[in-house]
């Protein structure tokens, strides 16, 4: 596993677009959990809503193959992807394609599940259906000291009581793991938690206030640095009590009145922190 580290310069030397971006942590708060002098760093890729078919299938798949191509020279330790990985689950192509394309990075890649894998209300065949084609749809992996937990938002979007149930009491398991061994967390899912204030009205692009803030209690008590998605289509920072929120830009297709240019983020996981995150944009022709 290669583990090269690539400074904002160089990022924008090999890409010309790249837009370095901080989450700043709010005046006054403390960041929790320290991070062990043994952590190494390291870098990984964080991709959002590839979403085969969503900004017009064949721009959709050479968008995915050429973030493929860039992050491939950029050389991060992985990738994860934030979800929605296709746009029209009944469509057998896209989950081929989205494989294919995927086998293609040279560093392991962890995928999320979004809303689109799915559907709003899923269902336990749709969620076999995920797990027999793409794989588990939450798990933690180890990286450097750190825990990268993936989370199926859907779960909590559109509870499911049998499986939501699973989740849940798998999820405070793991986090007790982790903070057990002092190592901080990055939580990778789809849907946001909130979009401008953790106290917000439900709405479509975030998760119901209950489930919310039993979530952001559990992380802020668990050493959770990072919580990661997708969904909005477009850049969405925030910070809680120390923890880096961040959705990113898809690569398929923004949205808004001055859509976000397509991309991906390259993270720099080094003390101190807020962790840095540089927003790398496709190259041209997509």
């Amino acid at each position: 596993m290669n583990n090269k580290n690539y400074t904002r310069r160089e990022a924008i030397k090999f890409f010309g677009l790249g837009m370095a971006v901080m989450a700043l942590p709010a005046a006054g708060k403390s960041f929790g959990m320290s991070i062990a002098s043994s952590n190494r760093p390291f870098t990984f890729a964080q991709i959002c809503d590839t979403q085969l078919g969503f900004g017009g299938y064949e721009h959709d798949v050479e968008a995915f193959r050429q973030a493929v191509r860039q992050i491939n020279v950029l050389e991060p330790d992985f990738v994860v992807i934030c979800g929605d990985l296709i746009d029209d689950r009944a469509k057998k192509k896209a989950w081929t394609d989205f494989k294919e394309i995927k086998a293609g990075f040279n560093m392991p890649c962890h995928c999320a599940s979004g809303n689109h894998e799915f559907g709003n209300t899923p269902t336990v065949e749709w969620l076999q259906h995920y797990r027999e084609t793409i794989g588990e749809d939450y798990y933690s992996v180890e990286h450097n000291g750190y825990t990268f937990v993936v989370v199926n938002t859907q779960l909590w979007k559109s509870p499911m009581e049998i499986e939501t149930a699973k989740q849940d009491e798998w999820l405070v398991e793991t986090l007790d793991v982790a903070a057990n061994k002092n190592s901080p967390v990055f939580i990778v899912g789809h849907f946001p938690l909130f979009l401008q204030t953790p106290t917000e009205a439900d709405q479509y692009f975030n998760l119901p206030l209950a489930k919310r803030q039993e979530l952001l209690a559990l992380y802020e008590s668990r050493g959770v640095v990072g919580v990661l998605g997708g969904h909005v289509h477009k850049l969405v920072i925030n910070e809680y009590n120390g923890i880096q929120l961040v959705n990113g830009q898809a690569t398929s297709r923004n949205l808004g009145a001055t859509p976000d240019p397509l991309g991906f983020r390259i993270w720099h996981v080094e003390p101190p922190r807020p962790f840095t995150n540089d927003f790398i944009s496709l190259g041209k022709g997509v």
